[in-house]
C-alpha cells in the first residue's frame, strides 16, 4: 500500500479539504508543523519529505480547478522540495499538461470534473505519455462529477474507469469529494473498479482515517491512497508508513512500486 501525501492549494495557502465544500476550506493545521506554519504549503511538503519520508505528493490547485489562474509560482516551489509532484490543476489539454510538467510536475492529474471529453484525455496521453498521466475519477457521494456538456455524461464510475484505462493512463484515482477530510472510505466501489480494471495502478482519494482504512483498501486490491487528514491528525504516522512499506500489507501487494505510474 503506497501513500501519497496531499496538499490542497487555495490563494497560495495550503488548506484542509473537508467534504468538497471548497468555500469553507481553512488553512491547514497539522501535527507535522508548528502553529506558526499553518497553511504553509512548502513547509508541509518538507514535513512530508523529512518527517514521513513520503516519495510523492499530490497537489490540487483549487484556484485553477475552479477556472482561475493557476498558482504556478507556488507549484514550482513545491516541485523543488523533492517528493515527486502529482499536479491536479484543471488540466484538460495537451498544452496544459506540458505547462504542468514544465513547472516541475512529475505526473499530471486529469480530473473528470474539468474534462470536456474522453477524447481530450486520450490526446493528453498521446501528447505527454501515459505513464505521466493520472486520471482522477471525481465523484460526489459516488456520483461522477462531469464537466457541463461532456459527451461522457451519464456513464457509471466503473464505465469511466474502464474508458480511462483504455485511453492508456498510468494510474486511476477514485476520489469522492464528499468523503474528503477523513469521512471514511468506500471499499465496495474501489473493489468494483479494481475488478473492472485489474491491471491499472489504482489509488483511493478521500476518506482515509487510519491504518485500518488503508488495510481495507489493500484488501479490495487498491495499490495506494491519497492521504491528508490522517497525516495531519497523526492517526497515520511514520511508523505506520514504514509498516505499510515493509509489513504485511506491503507484502500482500508487493507489486505496488512496480505498478506506480511513471
Amino acid at each position: 500500500m503506497y501513500v501519497v501525501g496531499v496538499i490542497d492549494l487555495k490563494g497560495d495557502v495550503a488548506v484542509h479539504a473537508r467534504a468538497g465544500e471548497r468555500e469553507r476550506y481553512a488553512p491547514a493545521r497539522s501535527c507535522l508543523l508548528p502553529p506558526d506554519a499553518t497553511g504553509d504549503a512548502p513547509a508541509l511538503a518538507r514535513a512530508y519529505r523529512d518527517r514521513l519520508s513520503l516519495d510523492d505528493i499530490y497537489v490540487a490547485d483549487l484556484d485553477a480547478i475552479a477556472g482561475g489562474p493557476p498558482q504556478r509560482a507556488l507549484v514550482r516551489r513545491l516541485a523543488e522540495v523533492g517528493p515527486a509532484l502529482w499536479l491536479d490543476a484543471g488540466i484538460a489539454t495537451v498544452a496544459g499538461a506540458i505547462e504542468a510538467l514544465d513547472d516541475g510536475a512529475a505526473r499530471v492529474v486529469v480530473g473528470l470534473e474539468t474534462l470536456p471529453s474522453l477524447e481530450d484525455l486520450t490526446a493528453i496521453v498521446r501528447g505527454v505519455g501515459g505513464a505521466r498521466v493520472v486520471f482522477s475519477l471525481d465523484l460526489r457521494d459516488g456520483v461522477p462529477l462531469v464537466h457541463p456538456g461532456a459527451s461522457h455524461a451519464g456513464r457509471s464510475p466503473v464505465e469511466l474507469a474502464v474508458q480511462a484505462a483504455a485511453a492508456g493512463v498510468g494510474a486511476i484515482i477514485v476520489l469522492d469529494l464528499r468523503r474528503v477530510g477523513g469521512e471514511g472510505i468506500d471499499p465496495g466501489l474501489i473493489g468494483r473498479v479494481r475488478q473492472a480494471v485489474p491491471d491499472a495502478p489504482l489509488y483511493a482519494g478521500g476518506g482515509v482515517r487510519d491504518l485500518a482504512d488503508l488495510a481495507r483498501l489493500a484488501d479490495v486490491g487498491c495499490d495506494g491512497a491519497l492521504v491528508a487528514t490522517a497525516l495531519h491528525r497523526g492517526s497515520v504516522g511514520r511508523a505506520d508508513l514504514e509498516r505499510l512499506r515493509h509489513g504485511p500489507i506491503a507484502t500482500e501487494r508487493r507489486d505496488v512500486v512496480s505498478r506506480r505510474p511513471g
